[in-house]
């Protein structure tokens, strides 16, 4: 495939890394965040091989930052987050919810904080940029709010710590896991970060001149030869072992924090205030009508992802449905993660699931399936 034959038309973005995948072998992309996103580099298998045994680099430029800054750019910032950010250091990054007046969760990105009145949102996939521009219009609050030039790879996987000190020297080595530092490359200015979409011990890093894309990826690929890396996706199945949300999949607009027991990014005793307070308040009192399982879907290995959400039945009733459902090849089950009635949310029930080949039984069990304290991207 060639580079310049691809595409939807100019209303699609590409990344600063798009020839540079195409030229190492991406096969098929997404839309993301109005972006292309590789999901396909040959066999998803091999991809997550590479990823829990050697490394991957992924382009996820499509994580668009949205930048805050300005004398009240910490104060808008908690606005937007039911997450007490009041502790939260210069250099320091954090999982947030991005809750709306419902309690509803917009967004579930990383912020990073650059400085002390300087923030970024790394965005999964919906229009935050949108919506915080028009929840400062009459906020009072003098802020300024963009998407700045900044495009963000990952560099995944138990030997990217030896990669990441081929290109910085070893005291990048001492980057504690949620934290980030200021970085030049070759004269290619960067943030790197201790984060990702992988459960693996990884980094994220986050080119901030579009112009150095190809020179970006390039550099990082042959220092990384020696230690097996490899150009990879964000690995459906990794993810999927390790719980971790696709928004759009596991969680929309119509999902609160306490359906998916992420009770712990929701602060209702700070005395800021924030969007969906009121409502988020209400909801924990009165209690949700379901919750995020974990399934063990029996049957053939499913050939890849499920590309529908399918039904979950009880007893001829419908309870739920299946969000996320792939095959691990490590724990050689189907996994998925589902959204059940509350009622139903018992670990070691028995339920039906109507995949595209048919009705099969499947288990609820604790999610996430594989390191459950996440050891292995923590270490």
């Amino acid at each position: 495939m060639q580079a310049d034959d691809f595409g939807f038309g100019t209303q699609i973005r590409k990344s600063p890394y798009f020839d540079a995948t195409v030229r190492w072998g991406a096969q098929g992309f997404s839309v993301y965040n109005h972006m292309y996103i590789p999901r396909d580099f040959g066999d998803p298998e091999m991809n997550f091989w590479t990823l829990v045994n050697d490394a991957i680099l992924c382009d996820v430029a499509v994580e668009r930052q949205v930048e805050i800054t300005g004398p009240d750019a910490a104060k808008f910032t908690q606005m937007l987050t039911c997450r007490d950010l009041s502790k939260m250091s210069v250099g320091q990054c954090k999982y947030i919810l991005i809750t709306n007046a419902d309690g509803g969760i917009l967004n579930d990105p990383i912020l990073l904080r650059l400085a002390e009145n300087h923030f970024w949102i790394s965005l999964a996939d919906s229009d935050i940029l949108l919506w915080a521009q028009g929840v400062a219009v009459n906020s009072g609050l003098d802020v300024t709010i963009r998407e700045p030039d900044v495009s963000p790879l990952q560099l995944q996987g138990p030997k990217s710590g030896e990669i990441m000190q081929a290109l910085f020297g070893s005291d990048i080595a001492d980057l504690r896991y949620y934290w980030l530092r200021e970085v030049e490359l070759d004269g290619i200015p960067l943030i790197v970060s201790r984060t990702g979409w992988s459960s693996e011990l990884g980094y994220e890093i986050y080119l901030r001149d579009g112009s150095k894309g190809d020179l970006l990826w390039e550099t990082i690929m042959a220092a990384g030869m020696p230690f097996g890396l490899k150009p990879g996706h964000t690995s459906s199945i990794r993810r999927i072992e390790g719980g971790m949300l696709s928004y759009h999949a596991d969680a929309d607009m119509n999902t609160n924090p306490y359906e998916l027991g992420l009770d712990r990014l929701v602060n209702l005793d700070m005395e800021a205030e924030f969007i969906g307070k009121s409502a988020l308040r209400r909801i924990k009192e009165q209690g949700v009508s379901r919750n995020q399982v974990g399934l063990i879907i029996d049957g053939e290995p499913l050939k890849g992802p499920n590309t529908t959400f399918w039904a979950i039945n009880l007893g001829g009733d419908a309870i739920g449905k299946v969000t996320s459902a792939v095959y691990s090849p490590r724990l050689e089950r189907n996994i998925a993660l589902a959204m059940v009635s509350a009622e139903h949310a018992n670990i070691g029930m028995d339920v039906e699931v109507v995949t595209n080949s048919g009705p099969v039984r499947a288990t609820i069990v604790e999610r996430p399936f594989y390191d459950p304290k996440k050891q292995i991207a923590a270490a």
